[in-house]
C-alpha cells in the first residue's frame, strides 16, 4: 500500500504581481485561520509555514499580541517554522547572504521552537552546486526542491542523495510536479480522480519507497479547511493507498532508511520540466546591480572594518548589521531577485536597496570615525587614516578627497616620511555643508576640498594615519597630461574611434585589437526570460558608432573616457522595419590604475529604446571548451555549448537551454597560455559566444515591458506569471555598470581570478578626520595606534570571504575559501588559529586548515 502524506503549506511570497502591504493583509488573514484550526482541532496535526521566518515577523508587527500563540503551536510541533528568513534564490546572491539567511533564520525559529531542519527550497529558480556544502554548515542534511533536474544528472528518481565539496552531502526529497499539486483539492469525486490520476503516474515513477507527498497548499492560499471530507474522498478513489495528513520529515525519517539510494553531483539548472528562467538574472539590472553592490560593501568593508574596530576595543554593532542583511535579503526571494514582478512591487524592492546601502554607508564612515579619532595627534594637523581590508599587505592606487582650510600641505605617514601624491581637482565647500554650527558663530570661511591620488602600500587587515600638515608651498593642481593612450608597468591600452580599445599585454606582448563593443538584439521576452526575435540579427557597436575617445595620464593611473550616441531601433515594430530612430548614449570610462593588474571599467548607458537586450563582448582570443565562473564559495565550470540544445524541442522541454549562465564576481575562459576574466560589481549574466567560442557576452541589460507572455520562442506554451504590464520594466534611464578586466599569464590556477575579484572588490577606503562634523560625538575614549594589523594570511591562493564577530561570543571569525582544484594550507600569522567553527558559528573539533577545491572554513582569529 502507498502512503501518501499530504502536507499542508502555504508558499508565501512576500511580493510579486502585488505588493508586501497587500500580501501582509492576506497574511493576518490566513494566519488566524491557522492558528484556530491547530489550537481546536488535534486531528489536524501540522502546518508548514513556508520554511522561512520573515513572514511571522511581517505578522509580529501588526499583531504582536499573536505571538504567544504562535510559540506555543511551534513548541508542540504542530506549526512549523524556518530554517530560512527569506525564501532565497541560489544563483545570484552571494554566500554570504545565503549563510547570512540561515543564520538569522534559525535563530530567530529557535526564539519561537525547534525550526524545520529541511533545507526547503520549493521554488527557487535552479539550484546551487554549493547549497549541501552550506546545508551541512549548519547540521542540516535534508533538502526538499523542485527545479532543475533531469535524467541528464544520473538519475530518473526523485529522492537521492545530493553531493557537494569536501564531502558534504543532503538526503533530497524532489517535488517533481511543484509544490502545488494539492491546492484548492475539490471533495467531488470526479475532478477529484481526473486531477490525481495524473499526479500519481509521475510520483510512482520517481519514487523509491511506498511514501509519496502531496503538498496541500499554494501561493498565498488559505488553510484548506474542508481537508477531511477530502481525505474521505481520495480514500474511497485509491482503495490501495492509505492518505493522511503529515509533515516532511516524516517522510525523510523512512527514506534515511534505504541504503541504495542514487548519488548525484552538481548545479541543478535543466529546465526540462520545470522553468528555471536561465535569462532572469539580467531583468531589472538596476536592482540586480544594486545587490552586487551592496553585498560587496557588507562583506568586504564593513563587517572586516567592524572587526577592526571590535579588536581594538569598539562595540561591534550586532544589531545594525543584522538589520541591513535582513533588509535586502527581504529582497532574496526568489521572484524578488529574480525581478518577475509588478512594477509597484519593484520600487518597494529598490526602495529597499536604497535604505540598506545608506545604513551600510553611514556605518562604515561610522566605523572610520571612531577608529580615526582613536589615533594618535599630532599638533597642527588633520588626519587621513586609509584602510586595507584584505588579509595581506597591498600596495594600491588611491583616489580620495581631503576638506581642510590650509591652503598648502603636504602628507606625512606614520614615521613622519612625506607621501607624494597629485591633486586632480579642487572645490570650495560652504562651511554650512560641513557642520552648521560654523556658520552659526559667524564663521563664513569656506574649506576647499581636494581631490588627491597617491599610492601607499598598507598592513594586511588594517589602516596606517597620514598626516595632513600645513606647508609654506603652495600646492598646486596636477592635471592629468592628454596622451595616445595610457599605460602602467603591464599594460597598454587606448581607445579606438568606433567606441572600442584596444590592448598590448606588455608581458606576452600580445595585442587585443577592438575589444569591449557592445551587441544589441531584440527582445520579445518577459521578465523571466529573453526571447530573441525571428530573423534579427545582432547591431554591433563597432560597425555603427563613431566616438569622442580622450585619454588622460597622471602619476598614478591613467584612464580613456569613451562617448557615443548609438541609434538603435526604438521598439519591436522598428526593429521588424529595420529601422533605428532610437538612441542610447553611451559612455564607458577605462581606469589603469599604477599598481594594478586589472583594468577597472564604468559603463553608463542611457537607454531610450524599448524592447531589446545590450551585451558588452570582451573577445579574449582563448579558443575554448567550458568558462570557468564562480559560485558561492567556490568556481564551477561549464560547457560553452549544451548537447540537449539539439534535442530540447523532441523531447518536449519545459525551456530551451541556451548557455546563459549566472556568475557572482568573476567569469574566465582558460588554456595553458592565458586567463581572460571579467570581474563585476553589477551584472552577474553572461554566455561565452563567438565562432571559435573565444568571446565572454556579459548582459548590461534587458529592456522589457511584460512580466510575462505565452509561447515564447526559447520557452513554448503558457506565460510564467501572468500577462500584467510593467513599463517601468524598460529601464528607459541611464544605468550605470562596473566592470574589471583581467588578463593573466598561464592557466587558471596560475591566474586566480578569484583574488583578483576580491582584491577588486575591496579597493582602499579613506576616512578625512578635519576636526569638524555635522553629528557631534564624545571624543572615542579607545585609543588606536596610528598604524595597525588585525592579522596575515600567508598564503593568498585562499579568498578571505568575510571577517566578522561572533554572534554569541567574544570571538573574531574569518571564513575562508579555495576556489582551485588543487589543495591548499591555510596560513595565518597575528592569529593562533586554534579552534574552527561551522556556518552556524559553533566550534568544531578539528585540526584542519587544508582545504579541498570549492571547501569553505571559518576559524577563530584570537590573537
Amino acid at each position: 500500500m502507498k502512503n501518501v502524506h499530504i502536507v499542508p503549506h502555504m508558499h508565501w511570497d512576500r511580493e510579486w504581481y502585488f505588493t508586501t502591504e497587500e500580501s501582509r493583509i492576506l497574511l493576518v488573514n490566513n494566519m488566524s485561520e491557522i492558528l484556530d484550526m491547530l489550537e481546536n482541532n488535534p486531528d489536524y496535526p501540522y502546518y508548514v509555514l513556508d520554511g522561512q521566518t520573515a513572514l511571522l515577523e511581517d505578522y509580529f508587527a501588526v499583531c504582536p499580541e499573536k505571538e504567544e500563540r504562535v510559540k506555543r503551536l511551534v513548541q508542540e510541533g504542530r506549526l512549523i517554522v524556518g530554517p530560512w528568513y527569506s525564501q532565497t534564490d541560489e544563483l545570484v546572491v552571494g554566500g554570504e547572504s545565503i549563510v547570512r539567511n540561515l543564520l538569522y533564520g534559525l535563530k530567530d525559529s529557535r526564539k519561537l521552537g525547534n525550526p524545520m531542519m529541511i533545507g526547503y527550497l520549493p521554488d527557487s529558480f535552479g539550484q546551487s552546486a554549493q547549497m549541501p556544502q552550506i546545508l551541512n554548515g549548519f547540521d542540516i542534511e535534508r533538502v526538499i526542491f523542485w527545479r532543475g533536474v533531469s535524467e541528464r544528472h544520473g538519475t530518473d528518481r526523485t529522492e537521492f542523495y545530493w553531493e557537494g565539496s569536501a564531502g558534504s552531502k543532503v538526503l533530497t526529497q524532489l517535488f517533481p510536479l511543484g509544490y502545488a499539486i494539492g491546492k484548492y483539492l475539490p471533495t467531488e469525486k470526479e475532478p477529484l480522480k481526473e486531477r490525481m490520476d495524473k499526479y500519481f503516474g509521475v510520483l510512482d515513477r520517481g519514487a523509491t519507497t511506498d511514501e509519496e507527498i502531496i503538498p496541500n497548499g499554494h501561493d498565498q492560499m488559505p488553510i484548506q479547511k474542508n481537508i477531511f471530507q477530502v481525505i474521505e474522498s481520495l480514500e474511497e478513489l485509491y482503495p490501495e493507498r492509505k492518505f493522511f495528513l503529515s509533515r516532511y520529515e516524516n517522510v525523510f525519517d523512512i527514506l534515511e532508511k534505504k541504503l541504495d539510494l542514487p548519488r548525484i553531483k552538481g548545479e541543478f539548472i535543466d529546465g526540462k520540466y520545470s522553468r528555471v528562467h536561465r535569462s532572469i538574472f539580467s531583468t531589472r539590472m538596476d536592482i540586480k546591480a544594486a545587490n552586487a553592490r551592496i553585498e560587496n560593501k557588507l562583506t568586504n568593508i564593513l563587517e572586516p572594518l567592524a572587526s577592526i574596530a571590535y579588536s581594538l576595543g569598539h562595540e561591534y554593532h550586532h544589531g545594525l548589521i543584522e538589520g541591513i542583511w535582513k533588509e535586502i535579503m527581504k529582497n532574496h526571494a526568489h521572484d524578488s531577485i529574480g525581478c518577475c514582478c509588478s512594477d509597484k512591487a519593484h520600487f518597494e524592492i529598490l526602495a529597499r536597496f536604497v535604505n540598506a546601502e545608506e545604513r551600510t554607508d553611514r556605518l562604515i564612515e561610522f566605523y572610520q570615525r571612531k577608529l580615526s579619532e582613536g589615533t594618535p595627534d599630532k599638533e597642527g594637523t588633520e588626519k587621513l587614516v586609509v584602510f586595507n581590508l584584505l588579509p595581506y599587505e597591498r600596495k594600491e592606487t588611491l583616489t580620495t578627497t581631503i576638506i581642510t582650510k590650509k591652503a598648502s600641505f603636504h602628507l606625512l605617514d606614520s614615521d613622519g616620511k612625506s607621501v607624494d601624491f597629485d591633486i586632480l581637482n579642487e572645490e570650495i565647500i560652504d562651511p554650512g555643508l560641513i557642520d552648521r554650527q560654523i556658520v552659526h558663530y559667524g564663521n563664513y570661511e569656506p574649506f576647499v576640498k581636494f581631490t588627491i591620488s597617491f599610492e601607499k602600500e598598507l598592513p594586511a587587515m588594517g589602516y596606517e594615519t597620514l598626516y595632513i600638515e600645513q606647508c609654506a608651498e603652495s600646492a598646486s593642481m596636477k592635471k592629468a597630461v592628454s596622451s595616445a593612450c595610457i599605460e602602467n608597468d603591464r599594460f597598454k591600452l587606448w581607445g579606438n574611434p568606433n567606441g572600442t580599445i584596444t590592448l598590448l599585454d606588455k608581458d606576452s606582448n600580445e595585442e587585443f585589437s577592438e575589444i569591449l563593443y557592445l551587441e544589441d538584439v531584440a527582445d520579445d521576452g518577459d521578465e523571466y526570460d529573453f526571447s530573441p526575435l525571428e530573423n534579427d540579427r545582432p547591431i554591433l557597436s563597432k560597425d555603427e558608432v563613431k566616438a569622442t575617445v580622450e585619454h588622460s595620464q597622471n602619476n598614478y593611473a591613467g584612464t580613456v573616457n569613451i562617448a557615443y550616441e548609438w541609434c538603435l531601433p526604438k521598439h519591436l515594430e522598428e526593429r521588424k522595419q529595420g529601422k533605428s530612430t532610437g538612441k542610447v548614449s553611451v559612455n564607458l570610462e577605462v581606469e589603469l590604475p599604477k599598481a594594478s593588474d586589472s583594468i577597472r571599467l564604468t559603463l553608463r548607458v542611457d537607454n531610450q529604446c524599448k524592447d531589446h537586450r545590450t551585451r558588452l563582448i570582451f573577445p579574449t582570443g582563448i579558443e575554448s571548451q567550458f568558462s570557468f565562473a564562480d559560485n558561492q564559495f567556490g568556481t564551477i565550470r561549464r560547457g560553452v555549448h549544451d548537447q540537449a540544445m539539439d534535442v530540447w524541442e523532441k523531447e518536449d522541454w519545459d525551456e530551451r537551454p541556451d548557455t546563459i549562465f549566472p556568475f557572482l564576481t568573476n567569469v574566465s575562459l582558460s588554456n595553458k597560455q592565458r586567463t581572460a576574466a571579467i570581474l563585476t560589481n553589477s551584472s552577474r549574466e553572461y554566455e561565452i559566444i563567438g565562432e571559435k567560442n573565444d568571446c565572454i557576452a556579459i548582459t548590461l541589460f534587458r529592456s522589457i515591458g511584460v512580466l510575462g507572455k505565452e509561447n515564447l520562442v526559447r520557452r513554448p506554451g503558457r506565460p510564467s506569471g501572468i500577462k500584467l504590464p510593467t513599463p517601468d520594466s524598460q529601464m528607459l534611464r541611464e544605468i550605470q555598470l562596473e566592470f574589471g578586466l583581467v588578463i593573466s599569464n598561464g592557466p587558471i590556477a596560475q591566474g586566480n581570478p578569484a583574488k583578483h575579484a576580491k582584491e577588486y572588490l575591496t579597493p582602499f577606503v579613506a576616512y578625512n578626520q578635519m576636526g569638524y562634523n555635522a553629528m557631534k560625538l564624545n571624543k572615542a575614549e579607545v585609543a588606536s595606534p596610528n598604524r595597525y594589523s588585525l592579522f596575515t594570511q600567508k598564503n593568498e591562493h585562499l579568498i578571505l570571504s568575510t571577517v566578522k564577530k561572533a554572534e554569541n561570543s567574544e570571538k573574531i571569525l574569518g571564513r575562508f575559501f579555495n576556489p582551485l582544484e588543487g589543495n591548499e594550507v591555510l596560513q595565518l600569522e597575528g592569529a593562533k588559529s586554534s579552534s574552527f567553527y561551522d556556518l552556524k558559528e559553533e566550534p568544531i573539533h578539528s585540526d584542519k586548515n587544508e582545504l579541498s577545491a570549492n571547501e569553505v572554513i571559518t576559524i577563530d582569529l584570537e590573537q
